[in-house]
């Protein structure tokens, strides 16, 4: 029996030959359209919102476990990706917008999936009432649930940098902490503020489900980052061009693997499938580290001179083995360098070879951006939107995806940790240059896009 390239056999011995190098599906997300559930009165619009996401996902939970056990594969997570819920809520106050997450919350614990998604805007280009409303609502939202992440998308290379967006997100990135401070901070780390958001990532915080996605669709997050890592130790002196070749194929093996399992669930839930997200996502566990597979390379410690040349090798090289195997690719797609979810990229970040700029220049050739990042509480507002308007300026004038995931951890300095558990690990609280920056950022308006977005 053939799926795609190669016989359900072949995946199946490629299964068995990762399973012992921590191989896992790190989500399946299931998104939903919540456009048929607009209206004009709040009440009805949370009545129809929580009772549509409960009857979609009631069975989705259970399908995923199955297809974990009948497969062998872990499913780390199972996720829920929605509409943009400034697109169903708007005229409402702030008190029903807060309300509606509660309901999203309440709807994600009866179906019992890890995370919710899709508490968010776009806004590259400009602001309305109701959306500047639930943007400045958020940090209650993400304070009083634990499952609904949130994002905001302020630019994109068509619009350029909504910059009066830039720092509204960044006093959501700064309250969230606050009003969350006796977990460290954890509130702001379920927020993401994109450049060119994917409406297909399946991927928390960031997942949203794009108006052009369809009505259901199940979205595949893979991993693997341990799988790499053995393939790049046991080619030590390898030249790099094989070198990119065997990670190529480690990487097809993979992509294989997790579209199997998403096809197979979205099959038993009657649902579209959509895309594989080919990101390597790092987990805190020992091994399971983008940062080793840098160091695997030759490099003594990641950050160090090398670093960006390799990422930009395994990267392009996972995208490219993940592309044969799949003719559904989509998400990010990239390798992740989160600072608390990766154990080495923490270690070196602890040991100063990681620090703020090098994570700016390595996002340059990766999708994911400035990944959970913890910074000193005290950071002011002003330099934390001018962090967030330099990564928003890489992908605009790359044409790529990035974002921007920090942590002001209330009341912690440089050299302090920060503690938050399950994937999202811990982090060493890193330096953040000073000066004042606030005159730049205080022009507001909308940094315009470059000339070549003009292609027409």
């Amino acid at each position: 029996m053939k799926r795609g390239f190669v016989s359900l056999n072949e995946i199946m011995e490629t299964i068995e030959m990762v399973k012992k190098e921590k191989l896992d599906i790190r989500t399946i997300t299931l998104g939903i359209s919540l456009l048929d559930c607009c209206g004009r009165d709040p009440k009805e619009v949370m009545e129809r919102v929580y009772n549509k996401i409960v009857k979609v996902a009631s069975k989705f939970v259970d399908v995923v476990r199955e297809v974990e056990e009948e497969y062998g594969i872990p499913i780390v997570n199972a996720r829920i990706s929605l509409t943009p819920i400034s697109l169903v809520s708007a005229g409402f106050d702030e008190g029903a917008l807060v309300e509606l997450g509660r309901v999203l919350e309440l709807a994600a614990n009866e179906v019992k999936v890890d995370f919710i998604g899709g508490y968010g805007a776009l806004v590259e280009k400009g602001m309305t009432p109701w959306e500047e409303r639930l943007i400045s609502v958020i940090p209650y939202v993400l304070s009083s649930t634990e499952k609904v992440c949130s994002f905001v998308n302020v630019a994109s290379t068509k619009a350029g940098i909504n910059i009066d967006a830039v720092l509204l997100c960044a006093k959501v990135i700064k309250r969230s902490a606050e009003l969350t401070s006796s977990r460290d901070g954890i509130g702001a780390t379920k927020f993401v503020v994109f450049a060119n958001a994917p409406s297909d990532n399946p991927f928390m915080a960031g997942a949203f489900h794009g108006v052009q996605e369809g009505e259901t669709t199940i979205n595949v997050g893979v991993s693997g980052p341990g799988v790499i890592r053995a393939v790049v130790e046991d080619l030590r002196g390898m030249d790099f061009r094989n070198l990119a070749n065997e990670i190529k194929r480690a990487a097809f093996k993979i992509t294989a693997a997790g579209e199997l399992l998403g096809k197979e669930i979205a099959r038993r839930l009657g649902v579209t499938f959509g895309i594989v997200d080919l990101s390597l996502a790092p987990t805190p566990n020992p091994g399971d580290s983008v940062a080793e597979i840098i160091e695997a390379m030759g490099i003594e410690r990641c950050g160090l001179p090398g670093t960006i040349a390799a990422l930009a090798l395994l990267n392009d090289a996972v995208k490219k083995g993940g592309v044969m195997a799949s003719s559904s690719v989509g998400g990010l797609s990239g390798a992740f360098i989160p600072v608390s979810e990766d154990a080495e990229m923490a270690r070196c970040a602890l040991e100063g070879s990681i620090n703020i700029g090098k994570l700016k220049a390595m996002t340059c050739v990766c999708s994911v951006g400035l990944d959970m990042i913890a910074i000193p509480g005290d950071t002011p507002i002003e330099v934390i939107a001018c962090i967030i308007a330099d990564e928003m300026a890489i992908g605009v004038f790359n044409s790529k995806t990035t974002a921007v995931r920090l942590v002001p951890v209330p009341g912690k300095k440089v050299g302090d940790k920060a503690h938050w558990g399950g994937l999202m690990g811990e982090a060493p609280i890193i330096g953040v240059d000073s000066g004042r920056v606030d005159a730049f950022i205080m022009r507001g308006g909308r940094i315009p896009p470059p000339l070549f977005s003009f292609n027409n």
